[in-house]
């Protein structure tokens, strides 16, 4: 019995090998096409999927699929190459016939079949050399979405625009291929979908994600002034909240400093100014309410120094030079002692 079960576990053990070494080989080798030949395993094996019988089908069908490709019929051949994807899926034929059928798809913009079909490829074969032309195509796809174009059903009918679907995608290229090329365009993108959408926190968050993971790329100057930008478009005015106006000053200022002979320079160094005249004249706003409605100089003063200590050379510090001395005058005048007038003589008559 023991014998028995040994014998079974060297048989199974060979054909496992055997599997691994068919399947390594096929998946090494690259896939050629020519109109003389068709398809052709070139660069290694030339075994072509698990079994041989099930290689040469895979390849008969991948000919015909071809065939009806290159004579326009292209919805045939999307069908013929999806057939031989998945009744061969461990074939080296596999891949290339979810590359072409997505391709056919892009094609007829059945925008997101194509997309699942092309990350459908990233998942299962990810050591595709389609790789980077696929994550192209995702992108492509993307923007169309983004950019309003219409997806067709069918690859007919006209549908409807979606670009939160094109923001969800290009998340899948950020996901997908993190150290491609492609990753920091794909977080500019989203951040440029989210403004669309009237989303400003969102964009936000995508552009510090760019910064903060592409330091390096020939984004990151657009990335840093956009983020300022959003911040700036955020602030309603020096009534209000500051959070954003410090933030937009903050990036502003990085900007001058990381990126001093951007070609964006003069629009940085408007929005700095604007932002900053936002920020002394809320100071002043403060400053007057503790002046003119508390009657508390102390406080009045600090919010004035402050107003001119963050932006000494504007308006709003001139302004608030003037309010500083009509504190002085106030308090001056609230120090003096009032001196009672004397009250006049009653004078009596007698008649």
């Amino acid at each position: 019995m023991l014998n028995k079960f040994a014998r079974a576990l060297s048989k199974f053990t060979f054909l496992s090998l055997a599997l691994a070494i068919i399947t390594g080989a096929s998946l090494r080798a690259d896939l050629v096409w020519t109109p003389a030949t068709g398809w052709k395993v070139e660069g290694g094996s030339v075994l072509t999927g698990i079994l041989p019988e099930e290689g040469r089908n895979a390849l008969d069908s991948m000919n015909k699929a071809r065939a009806l490709e290159e004579k326009g019929s292209r919805s045939s051949a999307m069908s013929l190459y999806e057939k031989v994807a998945k009744k061969y899926p461990n074939s080296i034929y596999a891949p290339e016939a979810l590359f072409r059928a997505a391709g056919i798809r892009h094609q007829r913009r059945q925008y997101s079949k194509a997309y699942n079909a092309y990350q459908d490829i990233i998942t299962r074969y990810p050591n595709s050399s389609h790789f980077n032309e696929i994550i192209g195509d995702q992108y492509r796809i993307a923007n169309a979405l983004l950019e309003g174009k219409r997806p067709r059903y069918f690859g007919i009918i006209p549908g409807f625009k979606s670009r939160a679907k094109g923001i969800t995608y290009f998340e899948g290229i950020v996901q997908s291929a993190p150290y491609s090329d492609y990753a920091p365009l794909a977080l500019m993108n989203i951040a440029r979908g989210h403004q669309k959408a009237d989303d400003p926190d969102a964009a936000i968050d995508a552009l510090d994600r760019m910064i903060n993971s592409y330091q390096q790329s020939l984004l990151a100057p657009d990335a840093y002034f956009k983020l300022a930008e959003t911040h700036a478009s955020l602030v309603k005015g020096p009534y209000y909240d500051q959070a954003s106006t410090r933030q937009a000053i903050t990036y502003f200022e990085d900007f001058q400093i990381l990126f001093p002979n951007d070609t964006n320079i003069p629009s940085v160094e408007k929005g700095l100014a604007d932002a900053r005249t936002v920020f002394a004249q809320s100071k002043i706003k403060i400053g007057d309410f503790y002046f003119y409605k508390r009657d508390n100089y102390k406080a009045a003063r600090v919010f004035y120094n402050e107003a001119i200590t963050s932006y000494p050379d504007s308006k709003a510090a001139e302004d608030a030079r003037k309010r500083l001395a009509e504190v002085d005058a106030s308090e001056t005048k609230a120090a003096t002692p009032v001196v009672p007038r004397p009250k006049p003589k009653r004078s009596f008559w007698l008649f």
